[in-house]
């Protein structure tokens, strides 16, 4: 493969839909090749902008703003980072040839939870919690019944937990309710999910090309109200429950098709092994990737869509912790105690331009060479009081 200087009219330019800090870093791989480097995004300054070549700021839910945007500057790969974005027009410029990543039929059925979970269950017949779709109240109390207590409810559409919610009992439906309507995303269908009572969970990164697939180290996640807080590489599992892992992992990614990093969210209960969703991006709880790893979830999101190779050496475990905001800010800052920045550990800051109480604006990352128990102990202490 030839590597051209950045600015010239034969380099491989590649465009980001969505500037956070998952995109960031994905800029940060892509500019060590050379490539240049286009950010969009709905606000001004996002973490992304601020390394790549430049960028623009659009309403990414407009179909006409975004057909504009991408025909104007021609990218080589279009590569949705976040989404809110409007699926109507990656479709569209799908068909106009465009590449998008990985493409434009995975994003819309991975991006709305009936999709999705209708996709990997009635159609690749992939084990998963019992489930129904409700737009009305009543029809949530009638779901609830026919799935039993407790249960999750959430939005079929939204990220990083945003409107989820576990009932307990029939005295839980009206906030649930009412949580799940409020969340940002399409909250006009939602999905009532069985309580499965799991050992742990874990995300499966799975990397894949035309020619191969491949799966980093299973990481194990803790969630708050749906949100990521920590994570650790790798997960301890059977070797029964993590063949299995990656079975259904290589099944859904075989489905959707397409180059890159997916990240593969599974409920592991003994050795077995229930599918939970999937995104096609590198995902949160794989920002730990960043110290376990040789070539990160982002360089290897690069390397596939690009086409290069995609092996790597694992360095040992590790695990992450989000720095989440506590209060309104637009000015904000991050503070960092100084044993975060060590010989076995350290942190990202993000750099976003606004916080709100719950904004992740960095991640502190701690490695240990056999331990990602011991290094999880170690990122919580880390992060104690920050």
């Amino acid at each position: 493969m030839k590597f051209f200087t950045t600015g010239q009219p034969n380099n491989i330019k590649l465009l980001l839909l969505g500037g956070g800090e998952l995109g960031k870093e994905i800029v940060i791989e892509a500019q060590r090749l050379s490539f240049e480097t286009i950010v969009v995004d709905s606000y001004e300054l996002p973490p992304a902008s601020f390394v790549a070549n430049s960028s623009y700021v659009i309403d990414m839910k407009n179909k006409q703003q975004l057909i504009d945007i991408i025909e104007t500057i021609k990218p080589d790969f279009v590569i949705p980072e976040i989404e809110a974005i409007n699926i109507d027009a990656l479709l569209e410029l799908e068909n106009k040839g465009y590449n998008i990543v990985p493409n434009a039929n995975a994003i819309k059925l991975s991006m709305n939870r009936k999709n999705i979970r209708k996709f990997a269950c009635e159609e690749l017949g992939l084990k998963a919690s019992a489930y129904r779709f409700v737009e009305s109240l009543d029809e949530l109390k009638t779901a609830t019944k026919d799935i039993g207590f407790p249960c999750v409810i959430k939005p079929v559409m939204s990220s990083s937990g945003h409107g989820q919610s576990v009932a307990k009992s029939i005295n839980d439906i009206q906030n649930s309710w009412q949580k799940a309507k409020d969340a940002r995303g399409d909250s006009s269908l939602l999905i009532v999910e069985e309580f499965i009572k799991f050992d742990y969970e874990i995300t499966l990164l799975t990397v894949r090309n035309d020619k191969q697939t491949i799966f980093c180290e299973p990481i194990g996640h803790i969630q708050k109200d749906g949100d990521y807080i920590f994570s650790y590489q790798p997960a301890i599992m059977s070797d029964k429950a993590k063949k299995a892992s990656k079975k259904i992992a290589k099944t859904i990614t075989d489905g959707l098709g397409g180059s890159g990093i997916f990240g593969v969210e599974l409920f592991i209960k003994g050795d077995e092994v229930y599918f939970s969703e999937v995104s096609p991006r590198p995902h949160d709880t794989g920002m730990v990737t960043m110290i376990t790893q040789s070539v990160s979830q982002f360089a290897l999101h690069v390397r596939a869509i690009v086409g290069l190779n995609l092996q790597f050496i694992n360095y040992g475990a590790g695990a992450s912790g989000a720095i989440k905001a506590t209060s309104i800010s637009h000015n904000p800052y991050t503070k960092l105690k100084d044993e975060v920045f060590s010989e076995k550990s350290f942190a990202r800051v993000f750099g976003k331009p606004n916080s709100k109480p719950g904004r992740r604006m960095g991640v502190v990352l701690s490695f240990h060479k056999n331990s990602s128990q011991k290094a999880l102990s170690h990122i919580k202490e880390l992060v104690k009081n920050i």
